[in-house]
């Protein structure tokens, strides 16, 4: 499948899909797979529970928060594939990231599980016949297709790589 176009997801998510320069979705897997996990695991330890302004999220909240929209995403990529009838929910960020005590979680199981589901994601959009990943589904009040997803969830990834390096000063070691 190629790019996403307009029609394909809403103006929300345009940061997120222009972030990615490929064409589809097995070049995102080739440019950005290893690239987005070796960054998430090159972070000290140190730096785990940084945050660079009053109320913002740590490190590891934001990691958190990475893993827990690839599976979101990953399961309204599948609904949609699957023609689920039904208007998918929005999810408030915030609540999950208050909700889901990322200060507690060890670092190299956090890593493990993002991998894992990375992986998982990776099988599922592997799956999708070209039909399957044309499909389009409702999120909200919002037009999305799965071709749409793949490229939000890389694109989503890389998004808050750059925060990191932006605003928390996170880089390679």
């Amino acid at each position: 499948m190629p790019r996403p176009i307009k029609n394909e997801f809403s103006k929300y998510f345009q940061n997120y899909i222009s972030l990615t320069k490929e064409n589809n979705y097995h070049e995102l897997l080739i440019e950005h797979n290893d690239r987005i996990s070796n960054y998430w695991e090159s972070i000290t330890e140190e730096k785990l529970n940084y945050s660079y302004d009053m109320g913002k999220w740590t490190v590891k909240q934001l990691y958190q928060h990475v893993i827990d929209t690839e599976r979101i995403l990953s399961y309204r990529a599948l609904s949609i594939s699957r023609q689920e009838a039904k208007p998918l929910i929005e999810f408030d960020q915030e609540d999950y990231a208050n909700n889901g005590d990322a200060s507690l979680r060890d670092w190299k199981e956090m890593l493990e599980e993002w991998k894992n589901i990375r992986k998982s994601t990776n099988c599922l959009f592997k799956s999708f016949t070209e039909k399957e990943m044309k499909t389009v589904g409702r999120i909200g009040k919002t037009n999305m297709s799965v071709n749409a997803l793949g490229f939000i969830t890389f694109g989503h990834s890389i998004h808050h790589i750059k925060v990191l390096k932006e605003k928390y000063l996170v880089d390679k070691n």
